[in-house]
């Protein structure tokens, strides 16, 4: 077998001088910003995730902050930078890539648990350090995660609200999602969102601990709740937002320029009312929570896409949490119209497969197929067929 060192498509930090692959990025002038940045801040440690504000899988590029640190762009990771080291955890799915994509500014950590990642921050931040991160980057749960596993060790888990990545990508960041936010074709709806929200409402009314309000941090909540669709993230058909539902109001905090007149007509038909929804800028969202949580209110959340800088602004007594929310569990359960519909995308996709299936059976024996065209192939059969707005992810192509 040939030896790992010899191979020249990973990097190798065992020679000098270090030998890069052409895939790997130069990281240390970004490294080095970011350490003057921290270093003004008193940080000792900063903790970035691979994630965005809603807990998505799939991020846009403006969002992949990890990515443009370190070069590497598996879909999950965490990266902790110290004045005098940054290292990266991955799971094995992306081993090999990290060692094509990362200089040897970073170590590999071939494992994802905080656990590690806590104590290797440990063995690098001495007693009476600060380690720091973005709260509105975290789930709770990961939160959580860190504080026990930092807790009573003589270190600080600080939250600062600037993220200090973007200070130093500047104006070299992706701008904003800009593309039109749109409403679902009524052909395509298994209710009206009024019906929806009604329906919200009465759960809320039904609950033991009489909830005044939902929050909706899941880009998929507010998309289903509304009947309304867009762009921001590839191959997810959804835009950045927050709801707050109570039962006299509704709140959507987006960008309201995107929205499209007809999206805009809907949802304002019924102004002013209890379902008339009122439009405010999705960067206000927590600055309205934080006002709503002084009053006598209860907050319905899902701990599952709620970051921990907007939970944290809500105190305790006023929350009611579940892994889910009510939203979410309703836009589970799908009506008879729902279903027939998911039943007929699954017939238009089975055509598509069919016909590749026949198209692989004819041109393989010919030679004329790798993997990469495979794939493009069965993405036109599928952008062929009525409806299509693309696939849900990268078509996943291999052979052997």
């Amino acid at each position: 077998p040939q030896a790992a060192s010899t191979r020249t498509d990973v990097r190798d930090c065992s020679v000098d001088p270090p030998y890069l692959p052409p895939t790997a990025t130069n990281t240390t002038a970004r490294l080095t910003a970011l350490r003057a940045i921290m270093g003004t801040h008193g940080i000792h440690a900063y903790i970035v995730p691979s994630t965005d504000a809603h807990m998505n899988e799939y991020i846009a590029e403006r969002d992949s902050r990890l990515g443009w640190l370190t070069g590497f762009t598996g879909s999950a990771g965490t990266v902790v930078v110290t004045q005098k080291k940054a290292a990266l955890w991955t799971d094995s799915r992306y081993w090999t890539q990290a060692e094509r994509q990362l200089d040897c500014n970073w170590e590999l950590q071939r494992t994802t648990w905080i656990e590690s990642i806590g104590l290797w921050i440990l063995e690098e931040v001495p007693v009476g350090g600060n380690i720091s991160l973005d709260p509105f980057l975290f789930s709770i749960d990961t939160w959580n995660g860190y504080s026990r596993a930092l807790h009573s060790t003589g270190r600080t888990l600080h939250l600062i609200e600037t993220n200090l990545v973007d200070e130093v990508w500047g104006d070299q960041r992706p701008p904003p999602a800009s593309s039109k936010i749109y409403s679902l074709p009524a052909a395509f709806m298994g209710r009206s969102w009024q019906e929806k929200v009604t329906g919200i409402r009465q759960q809320m009314k039904e609950h033991v601990r009489r909830p005044t309000a939902v929050l909706l941090s899941g880009l998929e909540e507010t998309a289903w709740l509304f009947n309304l669709r867009g762009d921001d993230i590839p191959y997810n058909p959804v835009f950045y937002s927050y709801t707050l539902l109570t039962h006299t109001s509704i709140s959507l905090f987006v960008d309201e320029e995107r929205l499209l007149a007809s999206a805009r007509q809907s949802l304002q038909a019924a102004c002013p009312g209890t379902l008339c929804v009122e439009l405010l800028a999705y960067g206000q969202a927590r600055a309205h929570l934080s006002r709503y949580a002084q009053d006598n209110v209860t907050i319905w959340l899902g701990t599952e896409y709620t970051n921990y800088g907007l939970y944290s602004i809500i105190p305790q007594e006023k929350l009611l949490e579940e892994s889910y929310s009510p939203v979410m569990l309703a836009k589970a359960v799908k009506n008879t119209k729902e279903q027939e519909l998911l039943r007929a995308a699954h017939v238009r996709d089975a055509v598509a497969v069919i016909q590749y299936l026949l198209w692989l059976e004819k041109m393989v024996p010919q030679g004329q197929v790798d993997e990469f065209s495979g794939a493009q192939h069965i993405d036109m059969l599928r952008k062929a067929q009525e409806h299509s707005r693309g696939p849900s992810f990268q078509s996943i192509s291999a052979s052997g």
